[in-house]
């Protein structure tokens, strides 16, 4: 039984909660809140036996082996250094961190303290994004990987209004490539390396944040292009292009449908029955630390390190910074 402590008591921590609760290894044992009331409220909703308001006390609590962190992203990099030099494991939501000097940073911290750090791409390790990359040899020699996200935001229209949430301001590190184009980005540099050039447009925001984007990766013999977007919605699937054939890709952020299209006008389907699309990160985790290893084979720190490393170069190239790079 792994116990889990959570910092975060938004959204995206009651959908890890959900499916990581089908695990029988995991247990919630404590919620961090900055105050005591929402703390409270979201551990008697989730059955969490103890609360805490100071990180601190909480990563040094004998009552958690691990931690899911769902702050802002510009929270991730300190926090989850809080919580590994006590000897904690740190599940990171994506993206590790603001950029690639504090996901370096985290790296180190990890490595020093003898402790799991893995970034919570749901994506990647959900089974039908291991049968995209069990099967892409049988597409030959791949050409152009099209990643492709458009999700309009549920806060864009506070946005519009006039009310900057989270979601659209620089401050937390935020905007559409931080929040949807790591799901294009991760995948890809996973599969295809670290590309030889990276060229990148968007849209701005007055908020200091981009709206929309898109990235051209070049490799020696292959380019990939992802399309990212959080004011727009597309319901444009994502493609790997090999000479044999291509595997289309329903949702590049949680794939559901997997399938390849052969030259010769034949289908393939690979597409695997799931469960809730956020407990296989929980799995993937928890399973780690069973086994007692330093990081995923997935998501790698090398795989985070490269996807930070090119959403850094398209950010300078789009015009977007925060205030974490220059911290």
């Amino acid at each position: 039984m792994i116990r889990f402590g959570v910092v975060g008591t938004n959204k995206i921590t009651d959908n890890f909660l959900e499916g990581a609760n089908d695990l029988r290894d995991f247990k919630l044992t404590a919620v961090y809140s900055r105050t005591e009331e929402k703390a409270q409220a979201f551990a008697e909703k989730h059955g969490a036996e103890v609360t805490f308001t100071s990180l601190e006390e909480m990563a040094n609590s004998k009552l958690i082996d691990a931690v899911y962190i769902a702050s802002p992203n510009s929270l991730h990099a300190e926090q989850s250094i809080i919580f590994m030099n006590a000897g904690k494991h740190v599940l990171c939501e994506k993206p590790m961190a603001s950029n690639q000097r504090e996901v370096a940073q985290m790296v180190e911290a990890a490595s020093r303290n003898g402790v799991l750090l893995m970034e919570a791409m749901k994506s990647t390790v959900m089974p039908n994004m291991q049968m995209v990359r069990e099967n892409l040899h049988k597409i030959g020699q791949i050409r152009r990987f099209v990643a492709n996200y458009g999700q309009y935001s549920s806060r864009y229209d506070a946005y519009k209004e006039g009310t900057v949430l989270n979601a659209f301001n620089p401050e937390f590190s935020n905007g559409s490539l931080m929040d949807i184009g790591v799901y294009g980005v991760y995948p890809v540099v996973s599969m295809l390396g670290m590309p030889q050039s990276v060229k990148a447009e968007g849209v701005m925001l007055a908020s200091g944040v981009d709206g929309e984007g898109s990235i051209l990766l070049k490799y020696e013999d292959k380019e990939a292009v992802i399309m990212y977007s959080k004011i727009t919605d597309s319901h444009l699937p994502s493609e790997i292009q090999g000479e044999n054939g291509s595997i289309i890709i329903d949702k590049i952020g949680s794939p559901m449908e997997v399938k390849i299209h052969y030259r010769d006008g034949s289908i393939e389907d690979l597409t695997q029955s799931q469960s809730h699309t956020m407990m296989y990160e929980a799995k993937e985790f928890i399973e780690l630390i069973q086994e007692g290893k330093s990081q995923s084979t997935i998501n790698s720190h090398e795989h985070s390190l490269r996807s930070i490393k090119v959403m850094d170069e398209a950010r300078k190239q789009i015009g977007v910074t925060f205030p974490a790079d220059h911290r």
